[in-house]
């Protein structure tokens, strides 16, 4: 201890030490409360989780031995060990039991207004994704394995046989698959021929039969691997059928083989023609698959359905349909197939379309669906004149004597001369002694219209 003459001066005398200096340490020494490691704001000793950190540590430290050893591995063996650390590291990390960092966020009411909220490190989510990279690294660096390139080749033979190929793409096929069997048979040192599916099957077997090690086959599974490349190339370098343009398709299918020297333009409407008076379904249909952009042609081939009626065209025509397209409703009520109501029915109670409605409410009756007679009755009373009167007609093309008597309702009932008269022809035409006496008794009214449908049913009855 020193004497009095050496005590310091008052503190009030000494000098202000430098604001650019800092008094409480080096600078180059991090705070207490600076990251721990990847990012965290805690530190090991001073966390509010000192006890989670050792085991996020010690977890983290076992993987990156793991690595290491992944790095080293020459041999399939190897791996498997890395891949056995891994999944023991795997288990451990879900053992660990680590706490959602939230539950140690604080409050931020209890927080000062220029105070911000710390991120904690997710323990679990770190090394979660440290080892899902591993077990992805470990994944790439195993094989290449015979099994590798017996799915190569069944993937080959999927594409081979599930394409339709031209007479072109079936030679260039061919020739491929023969190219690849032959380099096969070399690289094994087998017997290998032919230049179909049933080859690579084969070619298959020899892969299978040769017993291939991943590790001292290495070279040999490799090349394997590239034949087989070379042969999807080969395969996807071949002239499939829906290569060609749409012109180039119809051709191959012959749809210009009607055409003679004199013919509309374009083209494909003059063979549309042709093939409907021929009442060809199939062909009108390849035609409006291959030229679907083309509304004139649309427009073409629907009206050919119309004419034709063919049932033929009923699975193309429900697909238009679907869309609410009005001739495709209108062709599958010409076909008079049953199979073809399952296209229509749904488009009766359409009154917010009312061209569509009436457009099914014909092809109902058109196709004699007589389930749908108490479903078409009930627009009898709807509110448009026009609906009403398809409605009738309806009635009458499904012939079903339930409805003689709305018909009858109608006909003594409605406002609209036009609706009355269709409900006179609808009764005419279902044709029993009732619905005609039904008729009949307005053979005397003063509207026109009326009278005539009714007179001829009266004539009927005599």
């Amino acid at each position: 201890m020193s004497d009095g003459d050496d005590e310091p001066a008052d503190a009030a005398d000494e000098p202000a030490p430098d604001e650019s200096e800092s008094t409480d340490a080096p600078a180059d020494e991090p705070d207490a409360a600076e990251t721990a490691g990847d990012g965290a704001t805690e530190s090991e000793d001073d966390g509010p989780r000192p006890e989670e950190r050792e085991r996020y540590e010690t977890l983290l430290a076992r993987l990156s031995e793991a690595e290491d050893a992944l790095v080293a591995a020459e041999t399939e063996a190897d791996l498997d060990g890395v891949e056995a650390t891994l999944d023991e590291i795997e288990a451990d990390i879900e053992a660990a039991d680590f706490t959602d960092p939230e539950a140690f966020q604080p409050d931020e009411e209890e927080l000062d207004e220029d105070e911000e909220v710390e991120e904690l490190l997710d323990f679990e989510e770190e090394l979660t994704n440290e080892l899902q990279d591993l077990q992805d690294e470990l994944e790439e660096q195993r094989g290449p394995y015979a099994e590798d390139v017996v799915s190569e080749i069944e993937a080959a033979k999927s594409t081979v046989e599930g394409t339709r190929w031209t007479e072109t793409g079936d030679g260039q096929v061919a020739a491929a698959i023969e190219t690849f069997v032959t380099d096969v048979a070399a690289e094994l040192g087998t017997d290998l021929a032919g230049d179909d599916a049933d080859a690579l099957d084969a070619t298959v077997a020899a892969v299978e039969d040769a017993a291939l090690d991943a590790d001292e086959d290495e070279e040999t599974i490799a090349a394997l691997l590239d034949l087989a490349d070379a042969l999807h190339s080969g395969v996807e370098d071949s002239q499939a059928f829906a290569d060609l343009s749409s012109r180039a398709k119809l051709q191959y299918e012959g749809f210009y083989d009607v055409l003679g020297k004199h013919k509309d333009y374009p083209p494909e409407w003059s063979a549309v023609k042709e093939w409907t008076k021929r009442d060809d379904a199939e062909m009108v249909a390849l035609c409006m698959e291959h030229f679907g952009d083309s509304e004139y042609m649309q427009k073409h081939c629907l009206e050919a359905f119309v004419r034709m009626g063919n049932p033929e065209a009923i699975e193309v025509l429900k697909e238009k349909a679907q869309r609410r397209t009005l001739k495709a409703v209108e062709a599958l009520g010409k076909t008079g197939h049953p199979d073809a109501v399952e296209g229509v029915a749904d488009y009766i109670d359409s009154d917010s379309n009312p061209q569509l409605q009436k457009t099914a409410l014909r092809a109902i009756g058109e196709l004699g669906a007589t389930d749908y007679t108490a479903d078409v009755a009930q627009w009898l009373v709807a509110e448009r004149e026009d609906v009403r009167s398809a409605a009738a007609r309806a009635l009458g093309l499904l012939g079903d004597t339930r409805a003689i008597a709305p018909l009858g309702d109608v006909l003594a009932d409605d406002e609209s001369e036009g609706v009355r008269a269709s409900a006179a022809w609808a009764l005419y035409q279902i044709g029993t002694a009732r619905a005609l006496e039904t008729a009949a008794e307005h053979a005397e009214t003063r509207s026109f219209l009326v009278q005539s449908e009714a007179e001829k049913a009266a004539a009927a009855l005599d």
